[in-house]
């Protein structure tokens, strides 16, 4: 019989992602790059994945008493939130939006 060599215990990056989005810091600059990169679907799909990793859509809307199946929705490829619904959403996640002028960004850089 050959010897079985012992594999270290992998990650998924789905638990990986998880794991580091359940600090409102990570998952704060998580957001804010997907909002930089310029598509409503793919901030959508980053807030889902901040969603995910506090409880899954079920716990947050129980928390922002939100309709469960109305997030579903509102994460989805079609999902068109109203601002009120991100931002309750985004209050439950301990998470606020900040806004900077295109100006100030050019004056940084």
């Amino acid at each position: 019989m050959a010897k079985q060599q012992k594999r270290a215990k992998s990650r998924s990056y789905d638990s990986f992602l998880k794991k580091q989005l359940r600090d409102p810091d990570m998952a704060a600059e998580y957001l804010s790059t997907a909002v930089r990169e310029g598509s409503l679907e793919g901030f959508l799909v980053a807030l889902k994945s901040v969603a995910e990793a506090h409880g899954g859509i079920g716990t947050v809307a129980k928390v922002t008493n939100l309709n469960r199946q109305s997030m579903y929705r509102m994460f989805s490829e079609r999902g068109n939130p109203t601002v009120s619904s991100l931002l309750t959403v985004l209050n439950a996640l301990g998470i606020e939006i900040s806004f900077t002028s295109q100006e100030k960004k050019r004056r940084v850089a």
